[in-house]
């Protein structure tokens, strides 16, 4: 007989976050404690958190996270940066020293404005060009990963598990109003720092359990839009499809939902004349982008978050409140530790989004 932690868990990967509907801050602590009981769900290579308010002293910049390989990759890369943007602020990420996590690489931040000069001469807006310097990064770069790119917000990843990568990133000592956090268990792609979860474009973010049997589809759709899968996870995609339409297509977010995760045409057929025609419209010129295969993702971003599964449900996702926090997780163990009163606890349907907002103006 084969006992725990020595069979495959085809299920495995942990997801969960938190946000404050007032925008109150939290440090990083609750959500580390919330992964601890999903500790099983991951294997120690990958575990990483997203927060969302870090930063507020330089909101308005462009915080870059980049991991380096070492230091040519460093120099070579922050001379490029330079050519493209104002940088206020360039340091080493802080870190802890712990047992658990090891083989570091170089670990830097950065905030930037895009000059005005460079924007003028591509006629693009600075949100766009961002990403696409960060695409270029990630391409050409060898041995450098923009890993964050948000304004007012930051990824922070490692190989281990999700407990130690916050311990390690000293995440108790930074405040936000929302936080998502992973742990992984990889089944068929490399365990490594560029391939832990979140993945993230410009402030957008996603934390996924499960496994996308489309990828194939979905990457060569999504790369002919000038986006470039680099990071060896089938996860990365879907940031790349969130940020397509919510960004550069103008979805809502309810749309987006419908998008990746479309009803079927049967569910379809029986919905009013203006939600079927909306909704056959979305799955006929968005077809490509549908997202096929067993998940359960969150989708961060400033001002909110966003929950989905799968159509068919099939990974776990929870979600409960308590005053005007509003938690989602794999198990509704995760979030009995971040708020052991927490209320109103349901397991929202295949397909069915879970949207939630912060106040306008409490971000």
């Amino acid at each position: 007989m084969k006992l725990e932690g020595q069979v495959r868990i085809p299920s495995g990967c942990a997801i969960a976050a938190v946000i404050s509907r007032e925008g109150n801050k939290m440090t990083g602590e609750s959500i580390i404690n919330g992964m601890k009981p999903m500790h099983e769900r991951s294997n120690g290579l990958g575990g990483g958190f997203a927060g969302y308010g870090i930063y507020p002293e330089y909101k308005e910049f462009y915080a870059l996270h980049i991991f380096y390989n070492d230091n040519n990759c460093r120099s070579e890369c922050e001379k490029f940066l330079k050519e493209s943007f104002e940088i206020v602020k360039a340091e080493i990420i802080p870190t802890r020293k712990i047992p658990a996590i090891t083989d570091e690489p170089l670990i830097w931040r950065y905030f930037v404005a895009p000059l005005r000069s460079v924007l003028a001469s591509m006629q693009l807006d600075e949100k766009e060009y961002v990403a696409r310097t960060v695409m270029r990064i990630n391409i050409e770069f060898k041995g450098s990963y923009v890993f964050s790119s948000g304004k007012n917000m930051g990824a922070f990843k490692a190989v281990g598990f999700p407990e130690d990568v916050g311990i390690f990133y000293k995440l108790d000592e930074y405040e936000g109003y929302s936080w998502t956090s992973h742990g992984r268990y990889p089944t068929n792609t490399p365990g490594w720092w560029g391939g832990a979860h979140p993945f993230t474009l410009l402030d957008y973010s996603i934390v996924h359990n499960g496994e996308i049997s489309s990828y194939d589809a979905n990457r060569r759709f999504i790369e002919m839009f000038g986006y470039k899968c680099t990071l060896q996870t089938d996860t990365e995609v879907i940031t790349y499809i969130a940020d397509y339409l919510l960004r550069r297509q103008g979805l809502t977010l309810e749309e987006t939902a419908s998008v990746i995760a479309a009803p079927f045409w049967s569910t379809i057929s029986k919905k009013d004349d203006a939600e079927k025609e909306k909704l056959t419209y979305l799955r006929t010129i968005y077809s490509s982008m549908l997202v096929t295969g067993p998940f359960s993702i969150v989708l961060g971003f400033n001002g909110g978050l966003m929950a989905l599964n799968d159509r068919l449900k099939l990974r776990s996702m929870v979600a409960a409140e308590k005053d005007d926090k509003v938690f989602i997780a794999s198990e509704e163990a995760a979030i009995r530790t971040m708020e052991p009163d927490a209320e109103n606890i349901y397991a929202p349907a295949g397909g069915e989004p879970v949207i939630v907002r912060v106040k306008e103006g409490k971000y």
